[in-house]
């Protein structure tokens, strides 16, 4: 089946390694008494651009490229994922990044903070609330450049609007290709949810491609109404944008909204436990920010009875392993 982006022209520079992985936790999910949990490998996109955010990037970067961008502007966290990504790529690409990061440079600098001063980003930080008026940060910035001569091209918050959407909306052709060739039938896709740009795009391919599961979406920061309102938003201005209309009445926004616990970028004990029990079981390694706490909440749900009905279940591995250096000293408390 044809990509909708290639057949739109969608602007697009590939950055990521795919398809990437999809595993079974067999050991893990034998372990807990669990009904067979998959890992859809997102983290394996890159080796230093890692994660999630690499797929939507190809898209936003594809754009700014198309435009004759010479810098990019973005924003996020001290410990962003994403503002990590598009800094490395920009680096690979020749071009030039700034990066407005909420809350003060940690010292000293670890994690994805040291790989975006390591590959030359520019980068501004400002608190909580000068951060909620990002129009006005993003002007500043923009005219800075712009005075200077340069093409800016500006990346919202986790590359989450109706251009990065693309991003997920096609890695559903992937995941269906490879349930397909598995010869499995899943019945519940879940991920993390930080901007909303990821369960969007897995909502649009869903429709687009005929994905059977059903999308579920652990939120790290905000509640559940902010995260339909701004979903339902990006899936609008997405409609608008390419001129491609889905079926509203088959649109589902599922949030999970009970494991944010104390805030954003702040995790639980028993999250760091949980950590180092896959760590420990399968080797393979989550983030303290987005996919331990969702893979938490869908852990815990299981435990309380919910989806059993489900064989298969897919976690989407999002990435963020550099954000896990910073919050070390809390995996061994």
């Amino acid at each position: 089946m044809p990509l909708l982006s290639e057949k739109l022209k969608v602007p697009r520079v590939k950055l990521a390694r795919l398809p990437t992985p999809l595993v079974p936790l067999t050991r893990f999910s034998k372990k807990h008494d669990l009904p067979t949990i998959w890992f859809k490998r997102d983290d394996l996109t890159d080796t230093n651009a890692s994660g999630n955010k690499l797929r939507k990037l190809e898209f936003s970067i594809g754009q700014a490229v198309s435009e004759g961008a010479t810098r990019l502007i973005t924003c996020g966290g001290t410990q962003s994922n994403h503002c990590r990504a598009t800094a490395i790529i920009a680096s690979q690409l020749g071009l030039k990044s700034h990066l407005i990061l909420r809350g003060r440079p940690d010292s000293p600098i670890d994690g994805n903070l040291l790989l975006n001063k390591l590959v030359g980003a520019d980068m501004t930080f400002v608190n909580a609330s000068e951060f909620e008026d990002l129009d006005k940060l993003y002007a500043k910035a923009d005219a800075h450049y712009k005075n200077r001569g340069e093409t800016t091209y500006q990346i919202p918050l986790g590359a989450s609007d109706e251009v990065g959407l693309w991003g997920y909306i096609e890695a559903c052709l992937e995941l269906k290709e490879q349930m397909e060739s598995l010869n499995l039938d899943f019945d519940y896709l879940f991920s993390a949810s930080g901007s909303g740009g990821t369960a969007a795009g897995l909502i649009i391919g869903q429709q687009l491609y005929n994905l059977r599961p059903k999308i579920f979406s652990s939120n790290v920061s905000q509640d559940a109404a902010y995260f339909e309102t701004k979903i339902s938003a990006d899936i609008r201005t997405w409609q608008k944008r390419y001129g491609h209309q889905l079926d509203e009445s088959q649109i589902e926004i599922n949030i999970e909204d009970n494991y944010v616990g104390e805030g954003y970028g702040i995790a639980s004990k028993p999250v760091f436990e949980l950590i180092q029990d896959l760590a420990r079981t399968e080797g393979v390694i989550l983030d303290p920010v987005y996919t331990a706490k969702a893979f938490f909440g869908l852990i815990s749900e299981l435990k309380k009875g919910r989806f059993r009905d489900g064989e298969n279940i897919v976690f989407l591995h999002t990435g963020g392993i550099f954000g896990l250096f910073p919050q070390k000293e809390l995996l061994f408390q």
